[in-house]
């Protein structure tokens, strides 16, 4: 299933891959799991502003849910942000035990609690599914002077640059600062809440450069508005040729990528857990899914249940060393 690599816990995948390969219509009628199926308006919250990867992961996928019928009833998606995340999986968190909750993850929902004083963390929930992993690209306004990453490199070990990135201790600013550390030079971390913002403020040059994912600013690239410097992923996509990876330039150990999951309340009954992972075993298998997952340079990394519960404990192990070893925390 477009090179993905497949983890699936508790509940049967061989129904999802069936119709796939038949090529038949995706129905709600797949995933009936004993005991439970939903009867209600399901509400997902955004727990970041429009225009960021959570919001267009999330949107991408109510279209696939409603397209393909997987849903029976109304979708209704609300952006909470603020607090790196914190309000808006706390508002998830607090809907405790309701099945018809959803969130998506990044980076945030494992750093913010290791960071804040949040009354809940990232164990606190129902873990649905890992459906992608997500890389930043280094950017600065293309009016800069900064032409690559070796001037970027010399004018910032002499003029601490201002670097912009959503969240607070999400993975734009594991990578900035992990970046720095490794080329040897000081900055400042500016955090926004919405990515409308983050690009504004670097489109009016009040911030210096800025850690991005590439879905979010692979327009602003293309117009000419942005200049790409680095990427942190392995493999650099067909959009960024002829930037280098971080890996390329040296600085392999600060490439990080952030965790795109589905999460519910806890408390979830699990027989509406086992309807919502049988669910989205259909929704990665449809061509919208891997065109978004192109179209966002992701890399499609996907894990069902209990291993996406142990793929989450390690990242906090992770992230906690990392942030510790940085003094973030």
């Amino acid at each position: 299933m477009h090179n993905a690599k497949l983890k699936k816990t508790g509940t049967t995948l061989a129904t999802a891959i069936a119709v796939a390969a038949a090529g038949l219509s995706l129905t709600t009628s797949h995933a009936m799991a004993d005991g439970w199926e939903p009867e209600e308006q399901l509400n997902i919250t955004i727990a970041f502003g429009p225009g960021g990867g959570n919001d267009v992961l999330s949107r991408t996928l109510i279209d696939i849910l409603e397209k393909y019928e997987l849903y029976p009833e109304n979708i209704v998606a609300t952006n909470r942000p603020g607090g790196s995340g914190a309000v808006g999986w706390g508002y998830v968190f607090n809907q405790e035990g309701n099945p018809y909750h959803l969130s998506t993850t990044s980076g945030s929902f494992i750093a913010t609690p290791l960071q804040a004083d949040t009354p809940w963390d990232t164990m606190s929930f129902t873990h649905i599914a890992l459906m992608a992993a997500d890389d930043q690209v280094l950017v600065v306004n293309s009016e800069s002077d900064i032409q690559d990453f070796d001037d970027y490199l010399e004018w910032a070990r002499e003029n601490p640059p201002a670097v912009g990135g959503i969240g607070s201790v999400n993975n734009d600013f594991i990578v900035a600062q992990l970046l720095s550390q490794e080329a040897g030079y000081d900055y400042d971390y500016v955090p926004f809440n919405q990515q409308g913002e983050l690009t504004t403020a670097l489109l009016s040059r009040s911030i210096d450069a800025m850690v991005a994912t590439p879905g979010s600013v692979i327009g602003l690239i293309e117009s000419g508005d942005f200049r790409a410097l680095a990427f942190s992923g392995e493999t650099v996509p067909d959009a960024l040729e002829g930037v280098p990876s971080f890996a390329e330039l040296g600085y392999g150990d600060a490439a990080v990528a952030m965790p795109r999951g589905l999460i519910m309340p806890p408390g979830v009954p699990e027989e509406a857990r086992e309807w919502w992972i049988d669910t989205i075993a259909q929704v990665v298998e449809t061509p919208e899914w891997a065109e978004y997952v192109e179209a966002n340079f992701l890399t499609e990394n996907v894990q069902f249940g209990d291993d996406f519960t142990d793929f989450l404990e390690s990242t906090i192990n992770n992230f906690e060393t990392i942030l510790t070893e940085t003094g973030a925390i």
